[in-house]
């Protein structure tokens, strides 16, 4: 009698996920059906009875970003994929389409949901009206009266990074410069952020921060790529998940232990008439933001949105920056003349800085960097969810399906772009930009869930340029060709290298 029992319990447990899993799979079943109905009418590829299109999917590298090129020679403007025969998605890659589609304000992209452990319900990652409200008390933090101060630091974040090229241009050894630059980001994000004066730069992968940030970023790189990994259950038990779980704890009580010592240090300043010594940071401003209720952010809330903030900042800026510096060293007339004009506002001074004025009188770096953008397009790609029908000439895209939008192919289109693979600045050239579809380069993303903290992030690249380039001469390694490998930003495979010449 008790066996039969456990036998039942046993049975029990069993039947009850099973059917559960039948249920759901039964329900998918029925939604890809009426999906396909209706999406009938949307160009797309034969697709495998099981693996839809998956089965086309090249790896995340160079085969899948020219995949994609190839693609708009056959569908210029859309074409619908599936991922299994399960889940459809509408690739877009023609300015036509994004007016459309980028306003839509739900994002959608699993690693997003997996990254909430980490970045909590930052703006990268909250929907409806908690990412309204918090969008809105954020934006005061990117006032250019916030962001004058900030020149410093770049200034100084540049200092550090300079010192450590000197070091390679001395020796005659090639320099790599995303791991470099990369420190020097978050070495800056982490001072305009917290002002927390740290030595990240001499430090490197050695700092604790730093480690725990690069594999949590490996880790959650390495989920994306394992399929098993994207069952939770599975990934908790894993010796990765584990890992991750570990250094989130480190980050955030880094976080919280700055969060606690800073409200500490407004209340003393509140209570005497010291005047402040330092500029206004990013969590000096998630500490007073208010609401139009008066209500505040609590601490949770402030971390995760220092927490998004590093984390959008930090190697989307380093990719930008490394693959700018790159494309300079291989055009050597294009880097003269960026560095005549910046010697021409820095030469002669007793300070070699970059000031707030200096930023707004670099016309041709900032197409240098705009093309770089294009080009490399830091981030490859964003998805989106409809959140409710929306018809799109003649068809009705119905809710709930995920929109795939490819910045790197819009920016490669060549109904749009002439030539698409060449560098060449003077496509941003003031006559140039006044003529171009407005929905045609979006590096920043548009629409309510833009980058917005896009001033601050050029600003900062034009300033660590400047300085870079007034310095040295840039050439590339004649040994050594980057292959893009996309991830979460562009990065590259087996790194970025140049060669520096002291000027």
């Amino acid at each position: 009698m008790a066996v039969s029992g456990l036998a039942t319990a046993i049975l029990a447990v069993v039947a009850i996920p099973v059917f559960y899993g039948v249920v759901k799979l039964a329900g998918l079943i029925i939604r890809a059906r009426r999906f396909y109905k209706i999406l009938a009418p949307v160009p797309s590829e034969p697709m495998h009875w099981f693996w839809g299109h998956l089965h086309l999917a090249p790896r995340p590298d160079e085969s899948m970003l020219a995949y994609h090129r190839k693609q708009v020679d056959r569908f210029p403007r859309l074409k619908l994929g599936w991922l299994t025969s399960l889940f459809p998605n509408l690739h877009i890659w023609h300015p036509d389409f994004f007016p459309l589609v980028i306003k839509e304000p739900k994002p959608s992209f699993l690693a997003y949901e997996w990254l909430k452990e980490w970045l909590g319900d930052g703006l990268l990652i909250s929907k409806g009206k908690k990412w309204a409200r918090n969008r809105k008390l954020l934006t005061p933090a990117f006032h250019f009266d916030i962001l004058k101060p900030y020149i410093q630091v770049y200034n100084e974040g540049a200092d550090k990074l300079l010192h450590k090229m000197s070091q390679c241009a001395e020796t005659g050894e090639r320099l790599e410069l995303f791991s470099n630059i990369s420190l020097a980001t978050l070495d800056i994000l982490l001072c305009c952020a917290f002002s927390y004066e740290n030595d990240i730069q001499e430090k490197g992968e050695s700092h604790p921060y730093v480690h725990a940030v690069s594999e949590m970023q490996d880790a959650m790189m390495h989920r994306v790529l394992t399929p098993w990994l994207h069952l939770e259950w599975i990934w908790r038990l894993s010796p990765t998940g584990r890992k991750f779980k570990k250094n989130c704890k480190y980050v955030h009580s880094v976080s919280e232990e700055i969060i606690r010592k800073r409200r500490e240090t407004l209340k003393q300043e509140e209570g005497s008439n010291k005047k402040r010594a330092r500029y206004l940071d990013f969590l000096d401003i998630l500490l007073t933001a208010q609401d139009s209720d008066g209500q505040g952010l609590t601490d949770e809330e402030i971390r995760d949105e220092a927490d998004t903030f590093l984390f959008e900042g930090h190697d989307t800026t380093a990719s930008s920056i490394s693959w700018n510096l790159y494309s300079l060293a291989e055009h050597p007339e294009v880097q003269q003349r960026a560095q005549a004009e910046i010697d021409a506002l820095l030469d002669g001074r007793e300070d070699q800085t970059v000031t707030w004025d200096d930023i707004h009188n670099l016309p041709y770096l900032t197409m240098c960097i705009k093309e770089g953008m294009r080009l490399h397009a830091p981030v490859p790609f964003v998805q989106r969810e409809l959140s409710k029908d929306m018809e799109i000439y003649g068809v009705t895209l119905p809710r709930g399906l995920l929109l795939d939008l490819h910045l790197y192919t819009l920016h490669h289109n060549p109904t749009i772009w002439d030539n698409d693979m060449e560098y060449r600045p003077e496509r941003f050239s003031p006559e140039n930009i006044e003529k171009m579809d407005p929905f045609a380069y979006l590096p920043f993303s548009a629409g309510p869930r833009n980058c917005i903290g896009q001033n601050f992030a050029m600003h900062e690249q034009k300033v660590v340029i400047a300085r870079i380039l007034h310095r040295f001469t840039l050439s590339t390694d004649p040994t050594h060709t980057p292959r893009k490998k996309i991830s979460l930003v562009m990065k590259a495979e087996d790194g970025i290298y140049i060669k520096l010449t002291p000027r």
